[in-house]
């Protein structure tokens, strides 16, 4: 929850229109967004219908729309779009970003987060080793959607008051004995569209060549734990 509390302790400001909580998921930001919308209403919208039974069930929402985020267009005019770690998977961020501070009212807020770490060992060394076993699925695999910060900047600062930044989250993994836990925390994630489409003994061979580069990278310390650090980008545009 800390990255997703931050991105909304990074609103300054919000616009007189509905909180809108885009890829809301189970709603776990529900409550919060309610603390912070000073009586306007709080709309979850997400794709997934498991995910808004159970953003429904815990009642945190005035409102709850199933919709597909490139698609998406409010009911109402929004006072804040709050999108936190999900619009990396939609991709062409070149339109859904102007597309998505144009829907604002005046005053609103656009407020973003996504995960930044596709350069790092964990994700990088993954899709070297996907481009290896199996190049036809390697494309697959990653942030399609994630821009240079820079480019960020270029596109929306324009639009109204633009604040960039990035932070680097350290956790502390910890895994069984005889894997290490980077690789346990990103195969289950970012791997799997790779590792599903491979046989038993090439998938044993990429996770033993991986697990090679991760104790060189991320080195495990004397009580099997790891220090991970996970890098991720906010910002906020206000209209």
């Amino acid at each position: 929850m800390r990255p997703a509390l931050d991105l909304l302790n990074g609103v300054a400001q919000m616009g007189a229109g509905d909180v809108v909580d885009l890829g809301c998921g189970n709603g776990a930001m529900a409550e919060a967004l309610r603390a912070r919308a000073a009586g306007r209403n709080v709309v979850g919208v997400d794709a997934s219908p498991a995910m808004l039974d159970k953003a429904r069930a815990g009642g945190g929402y005035d409102a709850i729309q199933q919709a597909d985020i490139a698609e998406w267009h409010p009911r109402r005019t929004p006072g804040l779009i709050y999108s936190n770690a999900v619009l990396h998977w939609v991709g062409n961020h070149e339109v859904l970003m102007p597309r998505l501070a144009q829907m604002l009212g005046k005053g609103g807020t656009l407020a973003v987060q996504m995960p930044h770490q596709n350069k790092a060992p964990s994700h990088r060394v993954w899709l070297r080793l996907a481009e290896e076993f199996r190049p036809d699925r390697a494309e697959k695999m990653g942030t399609p959607g994630v821009m240079a910060p820079v480019r960020y900047e270029e596109l929306l600062a324009g639009m109204g008051q633009f604040r960039l930044w990035e932070t680097d989250y350290y956790q502390r993994l910890t895994a069984e004995p005889g894997s290490h836990p980077v690789r346990r925390y990103t195969e289950s994630t970012y791997a799997r569209p790779v590792l599903a489409m491979l046989e038993p003994d090439e998938k044993a061979e990429i996770i033993r060549r991986y697990e090679e580069v991760m104790h060189t990278a991320y080195p495990v310390r004397t009580d099997g734990t790891v220090l991970f650090p996970f890098r991720r980008l906010f910002f906020t545009l206000t209209v």
